[in-house]
């Protein structure tokens, strides 16, 4: 939870503003509230994963290396997406796994002054101080050629 507000809490914010259904799936319910903050829904891991309706199309996906290398579900999952080649993936934290490396390149995101306000809010839920958050996040991100991440730009490197 800590990750992902820490991470992208800023961008899945700003993604609602602008109309996204925001949704995370969690296996821990703690601290769903710093995320609820955020305005994104919140959906149990297991029942996500058992749901026996196909799910719908996806126009991006955001998970954190960790999860990605824990559950060979959620993997699965990631990799199915990936090979339909029609969402965006998004790699959140410091980590990478050399498994999507090659589909993802680094992106920034600049935070609405809005979305740093929200984000500072949910790290002090999550028990963290109200200090004010930087103005960029940093994540692996890959699109489909026909549809490039408007709210991203490539780090220079």
């Amino acid at each position: 939870m800590a990750e992902v507000v820490g991470c992208a809490g800023g961008w899945l914010f700003d993604r609602g503003m602008a109309g996204w259904q925001v949704t995370v799936i969690v296996g821990d319910h703690t601290g769903a509230r710093a995320l609820q903050i955020l305005g994104a829904d919140v959906l149990d891991l297991e029942e996500a994963l058992a749901a026996t309706t196909r799910r719908p199309d996806l126009d991006a996906v955001a998970i954190t290396g960790e999860v990605f290398e824990s559950d060979q579900r959620i993997r699965c999952g990631v990799l199915e997406v990936l090979e339909l080649g029609d969402s965006e993936l998004s790699v959140l934290g410091e980590r990478c796994p050399s498994e999507l490396a090659r589909h993802v390149d680094i992106m920034q995101h600049r935070l609405s002054f809005a979305a740093q306000a929200f984000k500072s809010q949910a790290l002090a839920a999550l028990g963290g101080s109200r200090t004010p958050v930087g103005a960029l996040e940093t994540f692996h991100t890959g699109a489909p050629v026909w549809a490039p991440p408007v709210d991203l730009v490539p780090v220079a490197g």
